[in-house]
């Protein structure tokens, strides 16, 4: 039943059904984006087609209808989310801009703390060190265990001894895979009175969450990294913190009045989504929310599973080969990411991709600090979805071993 329901699923992204003479594309970067199934492509270009406008601005017929289909995305995510106010969500353009929005637009006090982990995406590094050269707040980074994962003990350790305004830590790494604690350490971090940003690009794809229950006090995630379109995202952050903050961008949709003197901000989100917004993308994110709701989590959860431990299995066979974070691959997503010495991960991915036409990624993941710190030059990174099958794993292995031979 499983393996029909892959089958079906697989229909739905265009992608999927291309051929490179006898081959097909084994797509397995889906920690940098996923496919976009044909309802995400549709609503896309319904929006161009039937009512190319913009919302909140124009009263005519196209205009309001743009409204509305803004609006019901809006809704929609927070429903996705589990988020009792539709106001606590404001679109951004992805989770970089999302991290960027809370390090600029809070209003710091001398001395705030702002803690991180030793395995952040540049995106959740760089905001923190820009604001700590400008001696806005001071940076503590904490190291992450043996296998790259987080011990609460360090960071209560931390907490306990450094009055901290912010933690600011992935959710899910797009290094190794590994998902943190996070509901322990929210509640530990509001223990002793400082908020929690998380950084739910990898996580949001993968799993259902419920951000009431979880009680994070913000949240950035990416649209194309969960089936939408390039160039969307969403912070989410509580209504009360959204009140304190000051956006960092002004223009057009931002204030209720404005003179030569002065102006008026409008509430959230309306005073954190400046200018002419990304209508079709929107659109097409709550279209691709719909698509995942209909997938199931549970399905996907377990397909990453599986594809997961059957690829470990096999790659721990490989002399020298050496896997990044915990060996137990249910504890790793849908990422494996691994390198073996001598031999160069790019040049191992771009023969996979020109002679068997298999999609992996090969680098430092934006994760440079990391790999600076072990001296470890690049990985090979596999980032599973759940439109992949066996049938691609076993291909990949064999593409692997057959250019292992070459090199």
């Amino acid at each position: 039943m499983k393996g029909k329901k892959v089958t079906l699923l697989r229909q739905d992204f265009p992608f999927l059904q291309k051929k490179k003479g006898e081959k097909k594309p084994v797509y397995f970067d889906n920690a940098c984006q996923s496919l976009r199934p044909e309802p995400v492509i549709q609503a896309i270009n319904e929006y161009y087609r039937d009512y190319p406008g913009c919302a909140g601005r124009s009263a005519h017929r196209i205009g309001e209808e743009v409204s509305r289909a803004v609006a019901a995305a809006r809704k929609k995510i927070a429903r996705f989310l589990r988020v009792q106010h539709e106001e606590e969500i404001i679109f951004t353009r992805n989770t970089t801009e999302g991290i960027n929005l809370v390090a600029q637009s809070w209003p710091w006090q001398e001395g705030d703390r702002v803690l991180i982990s030793d395995k952040e995406h540049n995106s959740n590094l760089l905001p923190w060190l820009r604001l700590q050269k400008q001696k806005i707040i001071q940076l503590d980074v904490v190291p992450s265990t043996e296998d790259n994962q987080l011990d609460l003990n360090r960071w209560e350790e931390v907490l306990r001894q450094k009055k901290v305004r912010l933690i600011s830590v992935g959710f899910t790494s797009n290094l190794d895979g590994v998902t943190i604690p996070a509901a322990e350490l929210i509640k530990l971090a509001h223990d002793y009175g400082a908020l929690v940003l998380l950084d739910g690009a990898q996580t949001v794809p993968h799993q259902q969450l419920n951000l009431a229950k979880l009680g994070v006090d913000f949240l950035a995630f990416s649209g194309h990294k969960m089936l939408g379109p390039s160039g969307t995202g969403v912070l989410y952050a509580r209504r009360e913190l959204l009140e304190q903050m000051n956006p960092f961008l002004l223009g057009g949709e931002t204030v209720a009045r404005s003179t030569y003197q002065d102006y008026t901000l409008l509430p959230p989100p309306e005073k954190f989504e400046a200018g002419l917004q990304n209508y079709a993308g929107i659109i097409g994110l709550g279209a691709a929310v719909e698509y995942l709701e209909k997938v199931g989590f549970d399905f996907i959860q377990k397909q990453e599973e599986e594809l997961n431990s059957f690829l470990t299995a096999q790659l721990q066979q490989i002399p020298q080969l050496q896997i990044i974070g915990p060996a137990d691959p249910r504890q790793r997503g849908g990422i494996i990411s691994f390198y073996l010495p001598q031999i160069s991960a790019s040049q191992l991915a771009l023969i996979l991709d020109s002679s068997h036409w298999i999609m992996v990624r090969a680098g430092q993941h934006c994760v440079h600090s990391w790999f600076a710190a072990r001296k470890i030059p690049a990985t090979l990174r596999i980032s599973l979805y759940f439109y992949n099958t066996r049938e691609e794993a076993e291909i990949f292995l064999q593409a692997l071993q057959q250019t292992l031979k070459i090199l």
